[in-house]
């Protein structure tokens, strides 16, 4: 009975060990395999990453990981501190690794065709016929005048805002300057999407003339005079 006992005791035992032989052997085997491919460490993304996100933010988002060379993404980076003080410049989503490719600064993502509103004013749009926009030459940072022409039987015109900021111009006539020096003119589209910036007064204002009116623009400078010429009927055209 001891005898068996201890035959069964020790088979476990060599069983054991035998299995921990494995184990290791296995383990070694991947380290010898990983040694052999040599590692490199890489960022992956642990959990998604909205677009616009500063780096200083991402800290908790991303994990140091060893992948063998030929598996390292081109342009890839191993510190944050490689991009610091920029911003995603797409959703990150987990697994993936950190490329260079996937940030910019913020000067870089700056739109050059928009402007910001003054604080506290609301922007919006509307689309207009491009012989209302000043053949399409407008862009932001211009300030206009937004004359208004009711629907019969009000058959008037009014200068009703001036010097109202454009913050963004959408199918408007672009000037391109090429590296020898060539200026080339590319012609507005038929209609053009302008956003203005105004007091939430004047929002409903442009949101009411938008819907139901007649809205022309005129190109404005921001340091001209501002005159109350009063609103223009039939009669005044026809005299």
């Amino acid at each position: 009975m001891s005898r068996r006992f201890t035959a069964a005791v020790l088979a476990v035992l060599l069983a054991g060990l035998a299995a921990l032989l494995v184990v290791r052997y296995v383990n070694t085997a991947d380290e010898r395999a990983m040694a052999d491919m040599s590692p490199e460490s890489v960022l992956v993304v642990t959990e998604s990453v909205p677009e616009g996100t500063p780096v200083s933010e991402m800290t908790d988002s991303v994990s140091t990981d060893e992948v063998p060379s030929s598996a390292v993404v081109p342009g890839g980076i191993g510190s944050l501190e490689e991009v610091a003080g920029e911003l995603t410049t797409t959703t990150l989503y987990p697994g993936e690794q950190l490329v260079e490719g996937r940030f910019a600064s913020p000067e870089e993502l700056e739109d050059p065709m928009k402007v910001d509103a003054p604080e506290g004013f609301h922007e919006i749009t509307v689309q207009l016929p491009t012989t209302r926009v000043i053949g399409g030459h407008l862009t932001p940072g211009d300030t206009v005048g937004f004359f208004v022409s009711p629907e019969a039987p009000r058959i008037e015109t009014q200068l009703t805002l001036q010097k109202v900021l454009v913050t963004r111009v959408q199918g408007g006539a672009i000037e391109t300057v090429e590296e020898d020096g060539t200026e080339t003119m590319t012609a507005a589209g038929e209609t053009l999407m302008v956003t203005l910036a105004v007091e939430v007064t004047d929002a409903k204002l442009v949101a009411h003339a938008a819907e139901y009116h007649g809205i022309w623009l005129s190109l404005e400078p921001e340091d001209g005079p501002t005159d109350d010429t009063g609103s223009v009927d039939v009669e005044d055209v026809l005299e």
